[in-house]
């Protein structure tokens, strides 16, 4: 039975390690040509070297996936190396966490940078190859839970995530008419990003290590496969051995005025009408808790 990416070639920002790195990998492993980024270049050489001693295909590229040079020349490396692009996985990423009223502006800008622009601009010049080419393509995303729930002292990196899963959504939708997919994923694995953010989170000594980065290459290679051409425009929570689809943002509940516009003070008695048809709490929660999984699980 041939691979699941047989004849493919994909685009790995972010590939020196932790996640990015067992993408890279089980995208080779499924038969892909893979082009290993980092921003750091003897990191994305010793994936490459990786991949190739396990019999794969792989060339490194040192750049920074948010500048618009260096990922015009990650994509052209692609094209020049293999002679096409199949799919890009966007997942280069950094972390300064720190609550608001702590945080710099360096702190903010730096995060947003590396996560939103390091998105858009490979995927800029992988959606301009594909649409001019008249080819298909797939598009991999990076989000997070800390972007869809929120998570305390990660405003500049829940926000930079929120539109991520933004960014996914529109480009799906703008690229529908040229074959081109695009998804987002929201992953949970032990890597040095998660130590910052959870502290250090131990394998359970099993067989089956629930948190380790690898657990969630799969599911990247099956959403850059054939076999996913139909699914586009959609956020997945990846951890362990469970895959998540998340709803889009909806309506819960709704409360509307007969006489027409409200007066301000109106809200003061119809207000509430909106958190108990909904069940919603009015005051902060920990929105974590809301997850299916637990940051201390151990399977």
């Amino acid at each position: 039975m041939s691979a699941l990416l047989d004849g493919k070639v994909a685009v790995v920002t972010g590939a020196g390690r932790g996640i990015g790195r067992g993408e890279a990998i089980e995208l080779a492993r499924q038969g892909a040509c893979v082009v290993v980024n980092d921003y750091d270049g003897d990191a994305c050489a010793a994936v490459a070297d990786e991949i190739v001693a396990l019999g794969g295909r792989a060339v490194p590229h040192a750049g920074d996936a948010s500048d618009l040079g260096d990922a015009e020349a990650l994509i052209r490396a692609a094209l020049d190396t293999y002679g096409q692009l199949d799919a890009l996985v966007n997942n280069a990423g950094v972390l300064r966490d720190r609550t608001l009223v702590k945080m710099t502006a360096e702190e903010w800008d730096d995060v947003v940078r590396v996560h939103l622009r390091g998105h858009y601009a490979p995927t800029h010049f992988a959606c301009a190859y594909w649409k001019s080419a008249g080819v298909p393509g797939r598009i991999v995303c990076t989000a997070s839970t800390s972007g869809l729930l929120g998570n305390f002292g990660q405003a500049n990196y829940g926000a930079a995530k929120a539109g991520i899963a933004a960014f996914s959504t529109i480009v799906a939708l703008e690229m529908k008419r040229h074959g081109v997919t695009c998804n987002a994923i929201a992953p949970a694995a032990r890597t040095r990003m998660t130590e910052g953010a959870y502290g250090t989170i131990e394998g359970s000594g099993d067989d089956f290590d629930f948190w380790h980065p690898d657990n969630v290459a799969p599911f990247v290679a099956f959403l850059c496969s054939e076999a996913a051409g139909e699914i586009s425009g959609k956020v997945f929570g990846v951890q362990g051995n469970t895959v998540e689809l998340y709803r889009p943002i909806e309506s819960a509940a709704a409360i509307e005025n007969p006489a027409g516009r409200w007066n301000p003070a109106d809200f003061t008695d119809r207000v509430g009408e909106l958190f108990k048809e909904s069940g919603i709490e009015p005051t902060a929660e920990n929105p974590m808790r809301r997850l299916r999984y637990s940051m201390t699980r151990r399977t």
